[in-house]
């Protein structure tokens, strides 16, 4: 009898020590960008269900999922890529790949996890499952000099667009063979301050912060080169500092457009997704930051740089004019929908917040009690091309 008590103690203790069981579909996690640390939420419950500290400086930090939702790999100013279980609210693995970083991004089979570097300038390539380092490409664009790597984008067939800022290229390296990845360079313009692909993962775009315009890449079609669009994004404006530039990545095409943020001015601009000409400005409240639309694309949201970083506006596409104006917080950076639309989660940071809205009726649906937030991330991204 004593045995059998004993055996079923530590069968209830096993049971204790378990993680929740769970899916991995409507789960995200929200940066903590002063304490180096992430919140785990569930979007179902509207609450955060975990906390996990020790991910370095995470005051520019971004996040991309494995396949299956599980894993998220967090990539942290400091050079940290760390790998986090979502169900076990636990780091798996962390590793300092680099003096000075901003983000990554993770293979079209889930493989291979690429970082971009500032310092030294290039990129490594990762194993996903145990963070070994496979390969790197350093951006040496010229004989001795390196550049700072922006933009990083996944593409088809195991390759990753990205942009040099110092070198004024774009370069795609192809990972087929992960240890010796083949990489093609193509004239972007003076420093591409930022990149992204197209949802259908076929153009890749870099933004210019040294002059005006666009260049695009039909990643389809390399051998055509680079092309300038856009033209005027920017003109006649004063240079900002970069941290006042738009994210490239908050750009979003809804309904066969594209939507992205004026430089410099207080308005949206709707370019055309075929021929990529301008084709409106949205008059809106501040300097656009990001500019997403909702997953049907029927709403853009938009939101701003200092001094009007406390509000939020709507756009609807069929009319294209906004709709709605909210004042969500202090600081708002950064805004996700859930997979299918029907809320947004939008980091206040000085109000410490993280505010749920439901993008139908604009009813504030909840709020969660998070350290200076920033970046918001579902898990809904590990089946997107770019993110």
């Amino acid at each position: 009898m004593k045995k059998l008590l004993t055996l079923l103690s530590i069968i209830l203790l096993a049971a204790c020590a378990a993680p929740t069981l769970r899916g991995t579909g409507d789960l995200g996690v929200v940066i903590e960008r002063a304490h180096g640390q992430i919140s785990l939420v569930d979007t179902s419950r509207r609450d955060v269900y975990a906390r996990i500290g020790g991910l370095g400086d995470l005051s520019h930090a971004s996040v991309v999922y494995a396949r299956d939702g599980r894993y998220a790999y967090v990539f942290g100013r400091d050079g940290g890529l760390s790998k986090v279980d979502l169900l076990e609210a636990r780091i798996v693995k962390r590793v300092l790949q680099s003096g000075n970083a901003i983000g990554g991004a993770i293979s079209q089979d889930g493989r291979i996890v690429v970082a971009q570097n500032y310092t030294p300038g290039g990129i490594k390539a990762f194993d996903a499952e145990t963070l070994e380092l496979l390969s790197e490409v350093p951006a040496e664009y010229a004989p001795g000099s390196f550049s700072k790597v922006v933009g990083l984008a996944d593409l088809v067939g195991q390759r990753f667009a990205y942009a040099l800022f110092d070198g004024g290229e774009i370069w795609v390296s192809d990972f087929s063979d992960p240890r010796q990845p083949q990489t093609q360079r193509y004239p972007a313009g003076l420093q591409p301050y930022d990149g992204l692909v197209t949802p259908d993962g076929r153009y890749y775009l870099a933004g210019l912060f040294g002059e005006d315009g666009v260049a695009l890449l039909d990643t389809w079609r390399p051998e055509q080169g680079t092309r300038r669009i856009l033209g005027n994004y920017g003109r006649g404006q004063e240079k900002l500092p970069v941290f006042k530039m738009p994210h490239l990545r908050g750009w979003s095409m809804a309904q066969g457009n594209a939507y992205l943020p004026a430089i410099g001015r207080h308005e949206v601009l709707v370019v055309a997704g075929g021929n990529w000409q301008e084709i409106a400005h949205i008059p809106v409240k501040g300097q656009p930051v990001f500019v997403m639309a909702r997953p049907d694309g029927r709403q853009v949201w938009v939101n701003y740089a200092f001094p009007d970083n406390g509000w939020v506006e709507v756009i609807d596409t069929l009319s294209g004019k906004v709709v709605k104006t909210l004042a969500p917080g202090k600081a708002v950076l950064h805004m996700e929908f859930t997979p299918r639309g029907e809320q947004i989660w939008i980091s206040a940071r000085d109000d410490n917040r993280v505010l749920i809205y439901d993008t139908a009726t604009f009813t504030k649906l909840g709020e969660l009690d998070v350290q200076a937030p920033s970046g918001i991330f579902f898990t809904s991204r590990a089946n997107r091309t770019g993110f």
